[in-house]
């Protein structure tokens, strides 16, 4: 008879799992782990998702706990020493305790984070991208551009409700001296894991409507380091520095320069003072612009008391001069009218002399003309009656030739001729009025009216 099978229920098992473990881990242990999703809940408690990786693919995962009380101590620890709270995407240093439960499976309890190990790492990914920076000959790509001369069209990247966006605006656009700037805001988040893409994204955004701009600024509120590691993070920085456009920051802190700070064209402790920068640049250019305007004014005055006292004096010479020059003309004058007079009296009386010859020379011609047209009418008077007479009968000859022709073509004078006149429905046969067989047609002769039928119709071809 085979051996009967032990058999046992699956809280068994899983207590039994629970018993072992839980004899041998007693103790508590530090685990380097990357937070892979933190799973905070409402209720204050976070079950975050631990894992390893090797060439970026993870190669051990478990689920963690992080009981509310824990949780708070530890942002706390983590807002003072790494300045920023506890988020995902971080290495960690924790000490945890491996527990089992009979509903939940295996997990690691998190007791602590060491935040100086996170300060660390973060440490080493801030020198990570400056080498990198480095290397690619990025590090002062953006800050050798060329500062616009007067900047006046500034893209805010910002968040809309910031206080430090909100001091920036009141010092630029309400500015004592009446500076005209304008200013458009690309809302982005500012701090943490959502500034990255979100920063990057309205840099994009810029990029395609750049030639509407001629800076960028990047401010953000708060006196605070909190949150603050975005800014070393190495594809934020290479879109800084490699943006076509100046890049100006004011993220309000004032120790331990963030990478993206360094490689801007320019950095402001506080958005503030990056505005009082902006007005300054004004000031640069107007001020030069103020003294030079002040010196032509001066130049221009001097050149026109200078111009005015030249003026007068030339006017005294030239008003000597005119009266001088009139004179003499005055002088001429007389002279050229007295000499103007005597050839005009001249010129009349030979023109006096010729009109009386040219008078008696037209007098002779128009008599001689008017014999010569007398005898030219007595001769046409004479000749006109022979030439009407003759006129006259060539145009009787051609009308009794007319009206021969004509009698010739009279109906009575054809049918006299043995022709005959044909009709169809009272008119003569032609096209549009042709007889068909069995139709009635007259014929008409010299002496009678025929009635007849056809027989036939055939037509005429062009040979015919």
């Amino acid at each position: 008879m085979s051996q009967e099978r032990q058999i046992f229920s699956l809280k068994q098992v899983v207590s039994s799992i629970r018993k072992t473990l839980e004899t041998r881990y007693q103790e508590s242990y530090w685990v380097k782990a990357e937070m892979h999703k933190l799973n905070a809940y409402p209720s204050g408690h976070a079950f975050p998702e631990l894992v390893q990786k090797e060439d970026d693919k993870i190669v051990a995962q478990i689920t963690a706990t992080i009981w509310k009380d824990n949780l708070n101590r530890i942002n706390k620890a983590f807002a003072e020493t790494v300045k920023e709270p506890l988020r995902e995407g971080l290495t960690l240093l924790m000490e945890v305790k491996i527990v089992f439960s009979e509903l939940y499976g295996l997990s690691l309890q998190i007791i602590d984070i060491d935040p100086n190990f996170t300060l660390g790492a973060l440490q080493r990914e801030r020198e990570e991208t400056l080498k990198r920076l480095q290397k690619e000959g990025l590090i002062n790509l953006n800050q050798s551009l060329n500062f616009p001369l007067l900047p006046k069209r500034i893209a805010v990247i910002s968040a809309d409700s910031s206080k430090g966006l909100s001091d920036f605006n009141q010092v630029l656009l309400k500015n004592s001296w009446n500076y005209q700037f304008f200013t458009f805001l690309f809302p982005a988040y500012l701090q943490g894991d959502m500034a990255i893409p979100s920063i990057m994204g309205q840099l994009e955004r810029i990029k395609k409507v750049v030639q509407h701009f001629d800076l960028v600024v990047i401010v953000r509120g708060g006196g605070g380091e909190v949150g603050m590691s975005c800014y070393n993070h190495f594809e934020l920085c290479k879109a800084i520095a490699t943006f076509p456009l100046p890049v100006l920051t004011g993220i309000g802190h004032s120790t331990n320069l963030t990478v993206a700070e360094m490689i801007a064209f320019r950095n402001a402790i506080t958005p503030t003072e990056l505005a009082d920068f902006l007005i300054q640049a004004f000031h640069d250019f107007a001020i030069p612009v103020q003294e030079a305007s002040q010196i032509m004014t001066k130049g221009a005055q001097r050149i026109l008391e200078q111009t005015k006292t030249q003026f007068a004096s030339e006017t005294k010479l030239f008003r000597n001069v005119a009266e001088l020059f009139i004179s003499q003309q005055r002088f001429n004058l007389s002279d050229t009218t007295k000499d103007f007079r005597n050839e005009v009296r001249a010129i009349t009386l030979g023109n006096k002399a010729r009109m009386t010859a040219l008078q008696g020379d037209l007098k002779n011609f128009m008599e001689n003309l008017l014999k010569q047209t007398h005898e030219h009418i007595k001769d046409h008077q004479h000749r006109l009656p022979l030439h009407v007479q003759r006129t006259l009968n060539t145009r009787q000859t051609e009308l009794i030739k007319l009206e021969h022709a004509t009698s010739l073509l009279d109906p009575v004078n054809v049918l006299k001729r043995g022709y005959s006149i044909v009709r169809y429905n009272g008119q003569t046969i032609k096209k549009g009025n042709e007889p068909l067989s069995g139709d009635r047609i007259e014929l008409e002769t010299e002496h009678d009216l025929i009635s007849a039928t056809v027989e036939a119709s055939v037509k005429k071809t062009n040979n015919d």
